[in-house]
């Protein structure tokens, strides 16, 4: 169970600070129920509620500042999506997200940067489900980095790149 004040990663909401854990009066409610009070950090306005107990939507500690440092560092090494069949796709990079991970965004971000490539030599444009979902992976993925590292989520890609080319 997570603690007033800790920082968690919530779904696609991102990063969310825990306020409270607390049951509901409300009525249809059980009493005994717990219940997480979160505050969005991107959003100064708006209060999330979820079950402690609560499957549909991943819930995980904001990962450590060694932890970040060692993801980057991981990063050439980390494999792309093997998606064999184009319809899987999308089903795909939902499972990734739900898992929420540093690992799992890194290799959306890898997997559509490669495929966006590709199209592009051949003179195609990148497709509306990989640019969602890009946008989604380095959203989540920067907004945690950039909280533990002190880096602003605009200068990441920049961060990550000269991280990795000095390895």
């Amino acid at each position: 169970m997570f603690e007033n004040g800790e920082f968690v990663v919530y779904g696609q909401v991102g990063i969310c600070q825990v306020k409270d854990v607390t049951t509901m009066n409300m009525e249809g409610v059980p009493k005994d129920r717990l219940y997480y009070v979160l505050q969005p950090v991107s959003k100064s306005e708006g209060t999330i509620y979820t079950p402690v107990e609560n499957s549909k939507r991943p819930i995980r500690r904001v990962m450590t500042r060694e932890e970040a440092e060692d993801l980057i560092s991981e990063i050439p090494q980390i494999e792309t999506l093997e998606i064999d069949n184009e319809k899987q796709r999308e089903e795909k990079y939902k499972e990734c997200l739900k898992n929420s991970s540093g690992r799992e965004m890194v290799r959306i971000i890898k997997t559509i940067y490669d495929r966006m490539s590709k199209r592009i030599a051949k003179g195609k444009k990148a497709t509306a489900v990989d640019e969602r979902y890009m946008k989604m992976a380095e959203d989540t993925l920067y907004s945690e980095l950039s909280m533990l590292l002190g880096v602003p989520k605009d200068k990441m890609v920049s961060y990550i790149t000269q991280k990795i080319t000095i390895h």
